[in-house]
């Protein structure tokens, strides 16, 4: 058996401590060698609003988890060109670690949309997928959603704390002028204050953005 590695995607746009939480127990359900966080690059089906840049939420990502155990930042989909693509990360992150067993973590309601991305099928050949229950999401939707793409493995669940906080909930406060003090780590929250990230800007999007 190859190292068991964790990939988790994502906007950042910022990161918050509900995305270290799930990587914690990611790391602990899924028995995990290390977990990567992927920032999106250039979002291939959605506007990322408002958008303070790929290199910035790479910079935003990687000071979230500077001083996390088991988690490392991965900038494959900001440095490269075009679209990103799960499937693509995924090839391109067994050419980085070949013969790793890959485990794709999401949330369970990005899960059901699966078969909406591109080559979602390639997606579940080269990866297993870990869910994040969600409220309002059955298990038994993203069973079918998987079955119809092929995957010979059912989804494992991942168990976590609910915790009522979005990325979207930060930008609304850092544009209101509202402190996110325990809501992202402190070096995030340094950044935002020291770049005048969202300070002002509409904070729009939703939980795709997150």
């Amino acid at each position: 058996m190859g190292r068991a590695v964790g990939v988790l995607g994502g906007a950042f746009n910022p990161p918050h401590v509900g995305h270290l939480v799930l990587a914690q127990e990611a790391l602990f359900a899924l028995e995990l060698d290390e977990l990567i966080l992927v920032p999106t690059g250039q979002a291939a089906h959605k506007r990322i609003e408002p958008e303070p840049g790929p290199r910035v939420r790479l910079e935003l990502a990687r000071a979230a988890a500077a001083d996390v155990d088991g988690v490392r930042v991965s900038d494959l989909e900001v440095a490269r060109e075009g679209p990103s693509y799960a499937y693509r990360t995924l090839e391109l992150l067994l050419d980085e670690l070949p013969g790793s067993d890959l485990t794709f973590v999401m949330g369970a309601d990005v899960a059901a949309g699966l078969e909406s991305w591109e080559r979602p099928e390639r997606v579940v050949e080269l990866a297993r997928i870990a869910v994040a229950a969600r409220p309002g999401v059955d298990r038994s939707v993203v069973e079918g959603t998987l079955a119809r793409l092929g995957s010979s493995r059912e989804p494992v669940t991942i168990e976590m704390p609910e915790l009522e906080i979005s990325s979207t909930m930060v930008r609304e406060r850092v544009a209101a002028g509202r402190p996110v003090r325990w809501l992202v780590p402190e070096a995030v929250a340094a950044i935002i204050e020291r770049e005048g990230i969202y300070a002002g800007a509409r904070a729009g999007g939703g939980k795709e953005n997150a």
